[in-house]
């Protein structure tokens, strides 16, 4: 049974070693209804929250944990603190391998080497694939988090590293999936812009010149949240399954029955 919870905001929490966490309720709906508080949850990884984090995160009720990272970043952040109870599941999102040079360079280049591969574009160039593509080819993935939602993961925390990519979009895809207003999907994805939201840049050379305005400048496209990525998966949608019901229904295999017990689990009672 899908758990009550009260129907009204909660104080924000801002916890010491988790970035970027905040309940996904209160959104809007085409038909009128809203996201229920105390359901859905997003952050960042977990793996440095302190006790007080840890208790805090103990308290939600949680079901299940979904965990966007893959090897690499298990390797450079460690695994998440342990929550009596709670199930964690590991969906990796993308290939540890995929850009692994690319990401030696962010944390290690010098300003020449971050200049090649991110200057005139190119770190947005590659965001906006990287959003396409999650979209395009992550479908199995999107599936399984959609399913496990509907069945019994509810309330549910959803993370990567940052709480911005790859959570931000299968935040995404499950409130596209209950009908949330793509423009209340998008102020929720901004939020990840917030200062204590944002994810550190990570350099090994903290010097003045390793972490000058124009590296920083550089590396903006990598760290933010911006509407143009978003914007990209939502056109990697329409182009490839032309809506977004026959992306759910046909891309990610969602029946009709399935998005009515996602809408009981994820929405008010309206």
């Amino acid at each position: 049974m899908t758990q009550q919870v009260p129907q009204v905001p909660p104080t924000e929490t801002v916890l010491a070693g988790v970035r970027n966490f905040r309940d996904v309720g209160g959104l809007p709906t085409t038909d009128g209804r809203r996201t229920a508080f105390g359901r859905l949850y997003r952050s960042g990884h977990l793996a440095h929250a302190t006790a007080e984090d840890a208790a805090f995160l103990g308290g939600l009720g949680l079901h299940t944990i979904f965990d966007f990272r893959h090897s690499a970043d298990h390797r450079l952040d460690g695994y998440d603190v342990e929550l009596a109870g709670v199930r964690n599941i590991s969906i990796p999102l993308s290939d540890p391998a995929d850009g692994a040079e690319f990401w030696r360079l962010v944390g290690d280049g010098n300003i020449e080497q971050l200049r090649s591969v991110l200057a005139d574009g190119q770190g947005v160039d590659r965001m906006l694939r990287m959003y396409r593509a999650t979209i395009e080819e992550r479908t199995a993935e999107h599936s399984r988090v959609l399913h496990a939602l509907a069945e019994d993961s509810v309330p549910a925390l959803m993370h990567c590293a940052a709480g911005k990519d790859r959570a931000g979009l299968s935040i995404a895809v499950a409130l596209l999936a209950v009908d949330v207003e793509k423009e209340a999907i998008e102020e929720d994805y901004l939020k990840s812009n917030d200062l204590h939201r944002r994810y550190a840049v990570k350099r090994s050379d903290t010097t003045e010149a390793g972490m000058s305005p124009e590296v920083l400048e550089l590396l903006d496209p990598l760290f933010g949240a911006r509407p143009a990525y978003l914007a990209a998966a939502f056109a990697a949608i329409e182009e490839n399954w032309g809506t977004t019901d026959r992306y759910l229904s046909e891309g990610l295999g969602v029946s009709p029955e399935t998005r009515d017990r996602l809408r009981e689990r994820l929405l008010d009672r309206g």
